[in-house]
């Protein structure tokens, strides 16, 4: 029978308990809920899930069961606290909260698991928890930051020196997403029409959290306010666009599914 249904959520009790006897592949999306510049929604866990499920319903077409479940919208706290409504949650919190949803799908042998993560504030605690579960379990739980794959993509997708000019928070690969999957929620009216280089600090500003003296990154404990405009960084978001962003959330699903067959083989040997 084709695979209909792709979101957990979206299951009756019984049929999770058939699709668990199948022993399918289930895809943990997280994302934030922060700013990500005056035009985009802040909940960038919305473009997480979505790519989930563009993953999970090729993966289905190719013959595999994927499951998406539902997505973890609140990220770790770095350095978005500044906004107003921002939610986030202390990383001790979010290590809890992942491990608690990983330990409910392997209880029942769900051991299929790939994580989509969509924060950048996310990955060492991804980390974290999932090698305590492989040291304990010998099970493997692969993730990947979606939004830095994706901007690893950037240069081959739109010529390495607008990739340059226009990849950062706020702008690419983020912003040209939002575009493709979620026009109505992306304010291009409101895109800033000016940018510029920002110091903080006394230095010239290199990233979040991250000032550059004299070509020696240097870390210090800022918020985005400090070393941000209005949310975007480096990247300029009017080179951004939803064509740019239909070409890399292909790649990004293209790498999703190969992840899957991945994970498929491996767990065959």
């Amino acid at each position: 029978m084709a695979q209909t249904k792709f979101q957990m959520a979206h299951l009756t009790a019984s049929e999770m308990r058939d699709a668990a006897a199948r022993s399918p592949v289930i895809l943990l999306p997280l994302g934030s809920f922060e700013d990500q510049g005056p035009h985009m929604p802040m909940g960038d866990y919305l473009l997480a899930d979505a790519v989930a499920e563009k993953i999970a319903r090729k993966a289905s077409a190719a013959g595999h069961e994927v499951y998406v479940a539902p997505v973890l919208p609140f990220g770790g706290a770095d350095y978005f606290g500044y906004m107003p409504g921002g939610i986030a949650l202390s990383q001790t919190t979010l290590q809890a909260v992942l491990r608690d949803m990983l330990e409910s799908l392997l209880r029942h042998g769900l051991t299929r698991l790939i994580i989509l993560n969509g924060h950048g504030g996310n990955c060492t605690m991804i980390h974290d928890v999932t090698r305590s579960i492989w040291l304990r379990d010998d099970i493997v739980i692969s993730s990947f930051y979606l939004w830095r794959v994706a901007a690893s993509f950037l240069p081959k997708v739109i010529g390495a020196e607008q990739a340059a000019q226009s990849g950062g928070h706020g702008a690419n690969p983020l912003t040209s997403i939002g575009m493709h999957l979620l026009p109505d929620l992306v304010r291009e009216d409101l895109t800033p029409q000016t940018h510029q280089e920002k110091s903080a600090w006394g230095l010239k500003v290199s990233d979040f959290g991250t000032l550059d003296l004299d070509g020696a990154l240097i870390s210090v404990p800022l918020e985005g306010n400090c070393t941000a405009s209005d949310g975007v960084g480096r990247g300029d978001p009017r080179l951004c666009s939803a064509e740019t962003g239909a070409m890399l959330t292909e790649k990004l699903v293209e790498t999703g599914i190969k992840l899957v067959e991945h994970v498929l083989k491996q767990d065959k040997k």
